[in-house]
C-alpha cells in the first residue's frame, strides 16, 4: 500500500515507480507538427540522441529518426491535430534502482497540444521581463540539455506571475545572462545580433540553431555568439526570445528601457517563409 493524498491504496502506480517523476532521470523534446509534417525533425532528433547518451541512457536499436518521426504523426492523427499541434515526447529510464538505476533500458511517453494556428504569429502585446536572481544556471553540460529537472524555470515563472512579468532572464554563476525561462536570448545591438554561447549554460535550442542560420544570411547583419552581461540589456535595440513553439517572443521593455522589433519581425517572417507556412 501506498498513501496518495491521505488515502492508502495498492501500490501499483506506475508514477510511484517512475524514474522521470522520483529522480528527474528524464529527458525530453516538444516539437511542433504543421500539415502532417515536424518542424525541424533532424534537429529535434539528433538532440534527443545526444541528450540521452551524454546522461548514459540506452538508445533502443529502434530509436530511428523514420521510427520516432511515424510515432509523432500516429499520435497526433489519433488526437485529431496533425494539421497543427505540439508534441511532447519524454524519455525516461525504467524503473528499479535509487540514485544507481539497475537498468540503462528507456520507455518514452508522447503528449499532444491541438495548436490554433500554424504560422508563426508575430506578437505586439507589451511583453516585459526581468532578471531572475534567487537561482543560477550552471555553467556546464548538462545545463544544455532539455531535461525533466526544471525548477529554475518553475520557481522562475512563479517570480515573473507574482511580480507582473511576461518573463525572466536566468543568470550563471558568473552573473551573465543565460536565457530567458522558456527560450534562448538574443539581443541586437546596432548591427550586431548576439546570443550567449552553450559554453554559459544555455539549452541548446532547436530554434536557437534556425535563427541564427537565418541571421548569418542577412545583409548588414553582423551574428555573433558571445557573453551577454546584464548592463549591455540597457544599450540593446532589441531583445527577443527564441523556441519551437512560439518561434521568436520580442521583448518590449527591461526594467525604464524600451525596445523596438524591427529584425524580430523580419526574422519571424523569414522563418515562415522557409518552413513555407505563409
Amino acid at each position: 500500500m501506498i498513501n496518495l493524498n491521505g488515502t492508502l491504496v495498492a501500490n501499483d502506480s506506475s508514477l510511484a515507480q517512475n524514474r522521470a517523476f522520483l529522480y528527474g532521470d528524464a529527458v525530453f523534446e516538444t516539437v511542433k507538427m504543421v500539415n502532417d509534417k515536424v518542424l525541424f525533425m533532424e534537429d529535434h532528433y539528433f538532440r534527443l540522441m545526444a541528450s540521452m547518451r551524454i546522461i548514459r541512457m540506452q538508445i533502443p536499436m529502434n530509436f530511428t529518426l523514420e521510427y520516432l518521426e511515424k510515432q509523432f504523426l500516429q499520435v497526433a492523427a489519433s488526437n485529431g491535430c496533425a494539421d497543427s499541434c505540439r508534441i511532447r515526447i519524454t524519455v525516461y529510464r525504467n524503473e528499479g534502482g535509487f540514485y544507481l538505476p539497475k537498468t540503462r533500458s528507456v520507455s518514452f511517453l508522447m503528449t499532444v497540444q491541438p495548436k490554433e494556428t500554424k504560422s508563426y504569429i508575430f506578437s505586439n502585446e507589451p511583453y516585459e521581463v526581468e532578471l531572475f536572481k534567487d537561482f543560477h544556471v550552471t555553467k556546464q553540460l548538462l545545463s544544455t540539455l532539455k531535461s525533466t529537472n526544471r525548477l529554475i524555470q518553475t520557481v522562475g515563472s512563479i517570480f515573473a506571475d507574482e511580480n507582473g512579468y511576461q518573463n525572466c532572464l536566468l543568470l550563471n554563476e558568473d552573473k551573465n545572462i543565460v536565457e530567458a525561462l522558456n527560450g534562448n536570448l538574443f539581443m541586437l545591438i546596432g548591427n550586431r545580433l548576439s546570443t550567449p554561447p552553450l559554453s554559459e549554460g544555455c539549452l541548446n535550442g532547436v530554434m536557437r540553431k534556425q535563427i541564427l542560420e537565418i541571421a548569418q544570411k542577412m545583409e548588414n547583419i553582423e551574428v555573433v555568439e558571445e557573453v551577454i552581461s546584464p548592463f549591455s540589456l540597457q544599450k540593446a535595440d532589441e531583445l527577443f526570445i527564441t523556441n519551437v513553439i512560439v518561434g521568436i517572443q520580442p521583448i518590449t521593455k527591461y526594467r525604464k528601457k524600451s525596445f523596438e522589433s524591427t529584425l524580430a519581425k523580419q526574422l519571424l517572417q523569414e522563418l515562415n517563409h522557409k518552413e513555407n507556412l505563409v
